[in-house]
């Protein structure tokens, strides 16, 4: 199991840099003072890892959000994805530009190929290696690949991707896909961890929850971190966004964990990859 110990903890990418294994989601949070205080809110209470999309339209409330807090920029883990209308190779690397202009940024730490489109994340990729051959970005990785993009794209691919932002929570666990990430070096990430809010009306997460005396999206976040997933809750409310990291001081048993994973059900609250329409 990889070492979990508070909310600036860190997971090596196969390239050697350090990502925050706890983050701020910001997908559906708006570009106004609502993301830009979420991202205040979260530096404030110790994250240093903010994700956002050019698809999410809040990128320059999030660069606010930046620039309003004290932290030192060398600090901070920033991530975005380029949208599926500007893949292909010469428009990825202008989507790069506009993203970083939007967030008033010199580079990123992460970015991610958001969706798999057919015909285009092949060059949208040698986009991405180029970015990252030329040290323009730190690490470059995908999100919502199954294992056979992976596999398709790891034909033609120069670097493998250090990561893959997926919909992971107890309803839609993809072991399989998780152990071919682990196996290939491909750090997991979690999206949608609450099941956009789903979670909470569940029976089984109330009993958790009082086992371990934490909230249902506590029990949720730790098992993330547990199963060696990077997870990025969203919240846009100063209380939420505290809670959320308040999972560093209780763990759970192996026999709760195995619990979790069996409630899987290929159950998506998110688009399929497979049946996405791009």
């Amino acid at each position: 199991m990889k070492t979990i110990t508070d909310i600036q903890g860190t997971f090596s990418l196969h390239n050697g840099v350090e990502m925050p294994y706890f983050g701020l989601g910001t997908y559906q949070s708006d570009n106004d003072q609502e993301v830009v205080n979420a991202v205040k809110y979260a530096l404030e209470a110790g994250y240093r890892h903010i994700d956002t999309a050019s698809i999410y339209k809040n990128e320059e409330g999030v660069g606010q959000g930046i620039k309003e807090s004290s932290i030192p920029r060398q600090d901070l883990f920033i991530v975005s994805k380029v949208w599926n209308s500007d893949q292909g190779y010469d428009t990825t690397l202008q989507s790069y530009e506009d993203s970083l202009k939007r967030l008033d940024l010199e580079n990123l730490d992460l970015f991610l190929v958001h969706w798999p489109v057919a015909g285009k994340y092949k060059d949208t990729w040698r986009a991405l290696e180029q970015l990252y051959k030329e040290k323009r970005v730190r690490a470059i990785g995908v999100s919502n690949f199954m294992q056979h993009h992976l596999e398709d794209l790891m034909t033609a691919a120069e670097i493998v991707p250090m990561v893959n932002q997926m919909e992971f929570h107890p309803y839609v666990v993809q072991q399989d896909l998780i152990d071919f990430c682990n196996k290939n070096i491909i750090q997991y990430e979690a999206w949608s961890p609450f099941m956009q809010g789903k979670i909470f009306g569940l029976e089984e997460f109330k009993k958790l929850a009082e086992k371990y005396h934490k909230s249902i999206a506590q029990v949720t976040l730790r098992w993330n971190l547990q199963k060696g997933v990077i997870t990025i809750p969203k919240s846009s409310k100063r209380e939420r966004i505290n809670s959320n990291a308040d999972i560093f001081d209780f763990e759970l048993s192996d026999e709760d964990v195995a619990y979790l994973d069996s409630l899987d059900r290929g159950e998506r609250i998110g688009p399929d990859p497979d049946n996405f329409d791009f």
